[in-house]
């Protein structure tokens, strides 16, 4: 092997990571820095590579995207299916065949080609990207509404199999490949779905049964998770499913069943995915010239643009408007299809099959990816802050260590940082409050570990070490909160300076606050209000307004509410 080309590849990875923290400062996404290292590094840039190996590319781009998949599948909640399963397989199906259409007008437009071609492109750039969306929501810090953020996760998983069914029939259309190719595609996307559904949970829980039963180095587990993961996307290709959704639904089942080293295994894979991604963008960056960019520029721009503000939008508010999505959550939805490294890595098929434009529709795929990750990629915090999407973050732990012995169950060693005006105040161990089945381990301050006695005071600067089970977390977390929220994140500025609980009923409330609700029955409760005022599932952050009165929902169990905050003002009204 060249030494050379090790070196230039590890100088790339090198420059992009140190030039990561640019994407916070100017709020641009930190994979368009990856993408534009590998531009600037190609046959146009200063780096002068030539790189032109499609079928090289296309193997590594879909291996990364599955090690990407399965990291994002493992950080899904399975609760989050209660409110975002439906809404997100219905954008994921008919939402990609309406975007696919939508855009094919456009680009036959703009474009000038012909109908198949021009739909060919609409179902390249139909899919959002997975690597995008949980690379944005984790990265930016970002605690979005459940609702919201299920339908984008669960969505941007999921829509891989329709956009991969439809770019692949119509490569078999344009290809002439004989008459029935339209019968042999529709048993191609029910393979895709089915298979790839079966496999991905039976992949998952044999997985789990795997890293339980066997007694490994706790470092293997990750390494473990990673190759079974890639084992069943592999196998669920060479079955004609979708080896994306297969991966996709075995990191779900893992990361929602007690495995062993479970935290180890989430933090390895942290840097397995940027690994992946990484890699992934720089490569795609090499494949592309920028001066063969330039003369599509201006119909891909518009192409680009009416993605953004019109085909994507509609398609949203015309698929998602039965499940009971207010208005502002429609709009945000609406606005984060972020297009990422999936159309890029779809704009290959057609080169592969050696398609007479299969270089103009590679290129116009990758100038609307770039134009997605510059306009709604650097938008989407600043929204969801305007639109009050965001609910206060859970307070979890600066760090997790699973003990892994039999008589510690699933007990872990969990650290917790003291800062922020509650600690000012120095408090003995003795007067906190911990969760049941948890125990103080020690204290450390200037690296000295103090023992934990019931007089010791802790105060801003400590670090509080933690035995507990995952299962406390919340509360554990609520006891030791380090979080720096911003003033309108803060609990009493968010869920009001009453706290209710669900069951309460309204007339109760009308008289112990001497408030008069004239809208509803004084029999009912206030886990009712919600119900009645709001379709579809409720999560924490929806509000009711009832005359001077906010209702806030605080916490949620099933489909009902728990906790209610209660605020005496409207700036909340929806």
């Amino acid at each position: 092997m060249d030494p050379t080309l090790t070196l230039v590849g590890a100088l790339m990875l090198v420059i992009s990571i140190v030039l990561s923290p640019l994407s916070s400062r100017v709020g641009m996404p930190v994979l368009l820095i990856f993408l534009v290292v590998g531009m600037m590094m190609g046959e146009d840039g200063p780096g002068g590579i030539e790189f032109d190996n499609f079928e090289l590319a296309f193997l590594i781009a879909n291996l990364a995207l599955g090690v990407i998949l399965l990291d994002g599948g493992m950080r899904t909640r399975a609760e989050t299916f209660r409110v975002g399963l439906r809404p997100a397989l219905v954008l994921a199906t008919l939402g990609v065949f309406m975007t696919a259409a939508g855009s094919a007008v456009v680009a036959r437009w703009v474009f000038d080609l012909e109908w198949l071609t021009a739909l060919l492109i609409g179902a390249i750039i139909s899919s959002t990207d997975a690597a995008a969306v949980f690379s944005l929501l984790q990265g930016r810090g970002l605690h979005l509404n459940e609702r919201v953020s299920a339908t984008l996760e669960i969505e941007s998983g999921s829509n891989d199999p329709m956009a991969i069914f439809l770019t692949l029939l119509l490569v078999t259309l344009i290809g002439n490949e004989g008459a029935g190719a339209t019968w042999s595609a529709l048993v191609m996307l029910i393979k895709q779905f089915g298979i790839g559904g079966i496999a991905g949970l039976a992949g998952g829980f044999a997985v789990v049964e795997m890293a339980n039963r066997i007694r490994l180095t706790p470092s293997l587990y990750p390494l473990l998770v990673a190759a079974a993961g890639i084992s069943v996307f592999s196998a669920t290709n060479a079955l004609g499913g979708s080896g994306f959704l297969a991966i996709y639904l075995t990191g779900v089942v893992i990361g929602n069943r007690p495995v062993r080293m479970m935290p180890m295994i989430l933090q390895v894979h942290d840097g397995l995915a940027w690994l992946a991604q990484l890699c992934l963008f720089l490569m795609l960056g090499l494949l592309v010239s920028p001066s063969e960019l330039l003369p599509l520029a201006g119909s891909g721009l518009i192409l680009a643009l009416a993605l953004i503000f019109v085909i994507r939008p509609a398609t949203v508010f015309a698929t998602l408007w039965p499940f009971g999505f207010k208005r502002r959550e429609l709009g945000f939805i609406g606005w984060v299809g972020l297009r990422g490294a999936v159309p890029i890595v779809l704009a290959l098929f057609p080169i592969i099959a050696d398609l007479p434009e299969a270089q103009q529709v590679f290129h116009a795929a990758f100038f609307i990816v770039l134009v997605s990750l510059v306009v709604q990629g650097t938008t989407m915090a600043p929204l969801a802050r305007k639109l009050r999407l965001e609910v206060p973050a859970s307070d979890d732990p600066y760090r997790r260590l699973p003990l892994d012995a039999p008589a510690a169950g699933d007990h872990e060693l969990m650290l917790f940082p003291l800062r922020g005006k509650n600690w000012e105040t120095p408090r003995r161990l003795g007067q906190l409050r911990f969760p049941a089945n948890t125990a103080v381990a020690g204290v450390f301050r200037n690296r000295v570990c103090l023992q934990p006695k019931a007089d010791l005071e802790v105060s801003s600067g400590d670090m509080v070490a933690m035995f507990a089970t995952p299962g406390v977390l919340p509360e554990l977390g609520k006891a030791l909160s380090g979080r720096h929220a911003p003033e309108y994140l803060a609990e009493r500025a968010f869920f009001g300076d009453f706290v209710l609980n669900g069951d309460a009923l309204l007339g109760d409330v009308e008289q112990v606050y001497g408030i008069e609700f004239d809208e509803l029955s004084p029999d009912i409760t206030l886990a009712e209000c919600f119900s009645r005022r709001t379709k579809g599932h409720p999560v924490v952050g929806d509000t009711v307004t009832l005359g001077p009165v906010t209702l806030v929902a605080r916490a949620t169990e099933a489909d009902r509410v728990t906790k209610v905050g209660m605020k005496m003002d409207r700036s909340q009204n929806d």
